[in-house]
């Protein structure tokens, strides 16, 4: 086959197609900050502090967060239809109300089991309540991801 024989609208197909993946790998990274930011603002203590300086237990519940919010996006991604600024839209509203329940979740979950994240977070060693708030994290994710299927 050559350059010749490819149908004329190739490209363009892949040039849509390329321009969808960056706006939603832009629209993901700005939803995943804007997670951690909300994570951040509601717990005691800078959380990028404390990640930056490889706490253990910061590293695993905001991985488990990104992850989660991950679960978001993709799902939002996954379910829109094939109109491309529907699709954007959806996601960032999806993503949006996945942080706010995300967070009063997670925050929810803390107070009923009486965990001091701030005290969790902080610690030098790995807390077994991070595992837990972490688990939270992860299952508020998934919660959200199917509800938009």
């Amino acid at each position: 086959m050559t350059l010749a024989q490819i149908d004329p609208g190739f490209f363009s197909v892949i040039g849509r197609g390329i321009g969808a993946i960056l706006l939603y790998a832009v629209l993901g990274v700005l939803l995943m900050l804007l997670g951690f930011y909300a994570v951040d603002l509601t717990t005691p203590g800078k959380l990028n502090r404390m990640v930056r300086s490889g706490l253990p237990n910061a590293v695993v519940v905001t991985a488990a967060g990104m992850v989660s919010m991950a679960f978001i996006v993709v799902t939002a991604i996954y379910s829109a239809s094939g109109v491309l600024l529907e699709g954007l839209l959806a996601s960032l509203i999806f993503g949006l109300v996945g942080i706010i329940a995300q967070v009063g979740g997670v925050r929810l979950l803390e107070w009923v089991t009486g965990i001091d994240i701030g005290a969790v977070l902080a610690a030098e060693r790995v807390q077994p309540q991070a595992y837990v708030v972490s688990a939270a994290h992860l299952a508020l994710g998934l919660v959200v991801a199917v509800a938009i299927l």
